[in-house]
């Protein structure tokens, strides 16, 4: 009986250890990434390429229409130029990113890096980004090395991004 008893729980052991590693390989596969929430102090160097990579980044929202259209363009755009950091910088509220952001993300299959900014200051740290932007998303810098393009508007295809970073660097 104590013989049943140990091979039982030794069973049982194996068994929960079993399931449980299979639920954590399952759960990274279904949580999209980790998503971390900066404020506008700590995000701003994330804004820079001083290297001669290609640096996009994108500010957008899962409920800005343009934005979500473009986001496919851009993480395409990214895969096919290895030489290109893509960054994609929500807006949406911190409380969403579990229940709305993460499932949004792998919906749209959407594999680049994605951070949230939430910062209440936006008149300040608008300006901080460019001056000239009215505060409307999408938003989109891209840089290489020191120069800086920004583009307030959404990209209509791969094609229409290739265009602009050709014709701008």
């Amino acid at each position: 009986m104590r013989k049943s008893l140990l091979l039982s729980c030794f069973s049982l052991f194996f068994l929960l250890a079993a399931c449980g590693n299979k639920k954590n390989k399952n759960t990274s596969i279904n949580n999209n990434q980790e998503i971390t929430v900066y404020n506008f102090n700590t995000i701003e160097p994330l804004l820079y390429s001083t290297s001669n990579k290609t640096k996009i980044v994108n500010f957008w929202a899962m409920w800005c229409a343009p934005c979500v259209k473009e986001l496919p363009y851009l993480q395409e755009y990214a895969q096919k130029h290895p030489n290109v950091e893509l960054l994609l910088v929500s807006l949406d509220f911190p409380e969403t990113i579990e229940k709305e952001l993460k499932p949004f993300l792998k919906e749209k299959n959407i594999t680049a890096k994605v951070i949230m900014l939430d910062d209440p200051d936006a008149n300040s740290w608008i300006n901080k980004i460019d001056p000239n932007w009215s505060g409307a998303i999408p938003f989109t810098i891209i840089s290489i090395n020191n120069k800086r393009m920004f583009y307030e508007r959404s990209f209509e295809n791969v094609e229409d991004l290739n265009n602009e970073i050709q014709n701008n660097f």
